[in-house]
């Protein structure tokens, strides 16, 4: 397993995606003693017009994973920072199958079938990019393990569990935002005389630390617009404009909204049944019905219910974007131990339990390098690509719509492209006056007409062409002046 794990970290070699970068570019600056900021804009939320650079990070995103690559850079600093902040990220990971092996005891599976919960949770599946990325997933995976194994013992009126239930939530909540969610089986706690105590408890340690982060996020002034940029989404990309979305704006499109509602309840059920590989959710059904006398069982079923719900009802377009996936991981180990030991009730002799045991490890390590690929061709192209073009991208600030993957790339300062493209939006989203606007393959629509040949506006100059990658001239001062005019 740890060969794998290794060679996992060899295919995951850069951060990949948005997230990620966000997470490391921040590690880097926190490790470097400059606090939670950023030097760069990936989303509006983190940046009024006018501000200036380096901005409060974190506004959106929650900040274990970043605390986390953090410490690893500063641990080890004889080793790459990416390297550094990966290590970190796979130390924790590393009790992912320990974990899947308890879970899998505490419902009562013997040795060798919790061994096999443990081969496959640790092996990874889908989640195998995540276990080695610069992401939540590693970190969520263990405090959700352990939320369900101490949450047991506190429904048992055990008050030092449930403190240690309430400390995996809060910690679970600055790796997620929905792992405030978790909470609301520590409420349930206090329903039962035995475990009312073990409830207080838990609630007090989790609200400290929700708490604790949310007055941080006060200090900083108010984002007034997260909820609209979360929930009242037409399209994806209104995320990334410089004006946000409106209630007006969703309820006149609300035919369409209910469509995407409805389309993400199905993709997302999908999505369930392939993070746990699909041959395991019959077996968790099992488990769940014929253990429901468990508590923790119980909030088990109950949390992936309500986290399916609100990422399906009230984040709908970024749930389908990846904001659900990365919410499953606090459930995999535990999961996967609830699938290993239904399936071995469902196939009941012991030839069939071995044969079985044999091919879900196959499985899940078939299904490993399957995602790896994935990873690979998914995220490796456009990293050469902006490498080889961030050497042809002239000196100062630039735009780009990944702005913390080409910050991470070119090692400058680098602007999100506003979704809303015109001279008003250019120029309120252009923090010290960016000079170059950097469009790739994959880019807002707004767009399309500058790649496409169109007439380019005045302050849009003649581009250059690396590769799949255009990179423009930028006039923020004559932005400005037709923004000023009406123009």
């Amino acid at each position: 397993m740890s060969l794998f794990r290794l060679g996992s970290a060899v295919v995951v070699s850069q951060p990949g995606y948005t997230d990620a970068y966000y997470y490391a570019g921040v590690a880097r600056r926190l490790a470097a003693g400059q606090g939670l900021t950023a030097d760069f804009i990936w989303n509006f939320l983190e940046a009024a017009p006018g501000a200036a650079l380096p901005v409060a990070s974190h506004r959106f995103w929650m900040p274990l994973a970043t605390v986390l690559q953090a410490i690893g850079i500063n641990v080890l600093p004889f080793v790459d920072s990416f390297r550094a902040a990966q290590a970190a990220e796979i130390l924790v990971g590393l009790l992912i199958p320990i974990l899947a092996y308890r879970a899998a005891r505490s419902l009562g599976a013997g040795p060798d079938a919790s061994l096999v919960a443990a081969g496959i949770a640790g092996v990874g599946g889908a989640f195998a990019p995540g276990w080695v990325s610069l992401d939540s997933f590693a970190p969520a995976a263990v405090l959700g393990s352990l939320f369900f194994l101490a949450y047991g013992r506190a429904s048992r009126g055990n008050l030092e569990a449930g403190a240690l239930a309430g400390l995996w939530v809060g910690l679970l909540f600055l790796a997620r935002a929905e792992g405030a969610l978790f909470g609301l089986a520590l409420l349930a706690l206090l329903w039962s005389r035995r475990s009312r105590g073990a409830g207080i408890a838990g609630s007090c340690v989790a609200l400290a630390i929700g708490v604790a982060w949310l007055a941080r996020d006060l200090s900083l002034g108010p984002v007034p617009d997260v909820f609209a940029r979360s929930a009242l989404l037409v399209r994806y990309e209104d995320f990334f404009a410089v004006a946000p979305p409106t209630l007006d704006a969703f309820v006149a499109a609300m035919p369409d909204a209910l469509i995407a509602k409805v389309a993400a309840a199905g993709s997302n059920l999908v999505t369930f049944l392939f993070a746990f590989g699909l041959l395991l959710v019959p077996g968790m059904i099992v488990a769940i019905r014929g253990r429901r006398a468990f508590p923790e069982v119980r909030a088990f079923a109950a949390l992936a219910v309500a986290v399916y719900l609100f990422q399906t009802v009230v984040v709908t377009l970024h749930s389908t974007r990846g904001s659900y996936f990365h919410s499953l991981a606090a459930f995999v180990p535990y999961g996967v131990a609830l699938g290993v030991v239904g399936s071995g009730a469902l196939l009941r002799t012991v030839e069939r339990r071995r044969i079985a045991a044999v091919g879900g490890i196959a499985a899940a390590v078939t299904i490993s390098a399957f995602a790896l690929a994935q990873w690979d061709a998914a995220f490796d192209p456009p990293y050469r690509a902006r490498v080889a073009a961030a050497r042809t991208i002239p000196p100062g600030r630039f735009m780009a719509i990944d702005a913390a993957a080409w910050r991470w790339v070119s090692r400058r300062p680098v602007i999100v492209t506003p979704a809303d493209l015109g001279p008003c939006a250019i120029s309120a989203a252009a923090l010290g006056a960016p000079k170059w606007l950097v469009l790739e393959k994959v880019h807002f629509s707004a767009y399309g007409p500058l790649l496409a040949g169109a007439v380019l506006p005045e302050y849009i100059a003649t581009p250059q062409v690396v590769g799949d990658i255009t990179i423009f001239g930028l006039d923020i001062a004559k932005a400005k002046a037709l923004c000023d005019s009406g123009n």
